[in-house]
């Protein structure tokens, strides 16, 4: 190291607090563009790739971007509920293999997803330790998921009741964990997968309790002739399926009425996928979309506002640039006699100012290393963050 770079770097050592303040300052002002660019090009990036993979998503009518956001990215706004009877009648139209989706409930802060088999084979999830749903009541959680919970195969997970202040509401139901899916770096990793009936069961449409018919369960009836037998509040439920109780659990009214949040439509072909369109453009209570097209809507929405803030940004940049000029000017101001000493010791007027830029020099260099760390850790964890927080 020079005698100039060394001396500049003592200096700068022995002020170290002013160098962290104008190092920091420097390196925001040029990390903050272009994190934001790299964000939002990545999220769109991503958010586009999901929904280039999902042709079509069919659901009640209502808000189009959040039928789409809770059927990709299992979102916490709930759309309308639509029939399980929907389900049949695309599978009756030969057109599409429909996969139901029902995404409502949660363990802690995961979302619980109701689904069938064709969903893993839709999305090419593979189960990377122990196996795929076979029963009731049990789930496969997305690799994410299990890391978030602290759990994995043998272990189980509970639902979340909506309310703590709904006393009415079902029991959290317990489901062990048969499976833990490979990461797929989509938003199946931090979904834990159940069957739709147990979906159901955990909103209290399907349940199991105690036989009725028991000598144990005399307590609970509260009337019994001949057209059946009517329970009281002291009936068990069970909030567990197991061998033992699997066949008490039931579901009450016909199966097309049951909810689903959406479904699915895989089309045989480009033809099928016209047609689905044109069959559902016209109906009253259902809207087949496609999710690119309202993914863009989103994405143009974010990239306006983004040139909002850029400008901002660069009106910042500019303000910071100055304050951080005018530091280094008042510093040198300040700092003449240490210039008049370094003369009389035979310093040269060139060595002087050489000094003084090398500090510069150091500074913007750390800056900009810092900048380029914020940039490489933007590229790697600010997309996954930014989804989770819109979603």
């Amino acid at each position: 190291m020079s005698g100039v770079l060394y001396l500049a770097w003592r200096y700068l050592a022995w002020h170290r607090w002013k160098t962290s303040i104008l190092v920091l300052a420097v390196a925001v002002m040029l990390y903050l563009p272009v994190g934001l660019q790299l964000v939002v090009e990545q999220t769109a990036s991503d958010m586009n790739a999901r929904a280039d993979a999902t042709p079509l998503v069919l659901g009640a009518r209502g808000s189009p971007l959040e039928l789409v956001l809770n059927a990709l990215y299992f979102s916490a706004e709930q759309p309308p509920a639509l029939a399980f009877g929907s389900v049949d009648e695309l599978r009756k139209s030969a057109l599409a293999n429909p996969i139901p989706l029902y995404a409502r409930y949660h363990s802690q802060d995961v979302p619980i997803v109701g689904t069938t088999l064709d969903y893993f084979e839709f999305r090419r999830l593979a189960v990377a330790q122990g196996r795929q749903l076979i029963t009731l009541g049990e789930a496969v959680l997305g690799a994410s998921a299990a890391e978030h919970l602290g759990v994995g195969v043998g272990d189980s997970v509970v639902s979340s009741p909506e309310s703590v202040f709904n006393i009415a509401g079902v029991y959290p139901l317990k489901m062990p964990v048969v499976g833990v899916l490979a990461r797929s770096y989509s938003p199946d990793d931090n979904a834990i997968f159940v069957d739709l009936k147990t979906a159901w069961i955990i909103e209290g449409i399907g349940h199991g309790h105690q036989e009725l018919t028991r000598p144990e369960a005399a307590s609970a009836v509260l009337k019994s002739d001949g057209e059946g037998i009517v329970a009281n509040a002291s009936l068990v439920q069970y909030n567990e399926i197991t061998p033992e109780n699997i066949d008490s659990f039931h579901f009450h009214g016909s199966n097309t009425a049951l909810p689903l949040t959406a479904i699915l439509p895989a089309p045989h072909n480009d033809k099928a996928r016209v047609l689905l369109q044109g069959r559902y453009q016209s109906s009253d209570s259902l809207q087949l979309l496609q999710p690119r097209a309202v993914i863009d809507q989103l994405l143009d929405t974010v990239f306006a506002v983004q040139r909002y803030i850029l400008v901002a940004m660069v009106l910042m940049a500019i303000a910071t640039a100055g304050v951080v000029i005018l530091v280094f000017l008042l510093s040198w101001r300040a700092r003449r006699p240490e210039q008049d000493t370094l003369n009389r010791l035979g310093g040269s007027r060139a060595s002087i100012t050489s000094l003084m830029l090398a500090e510069v020099v150091i500074v913007l260099s750390a800056a900009m290393a810092l900048a380029a760390i914020l940039v490489l850790l933007t590229q790697r964890f600010a997309a996954p963050l930014l989804q989770s927080v819109v979603m």
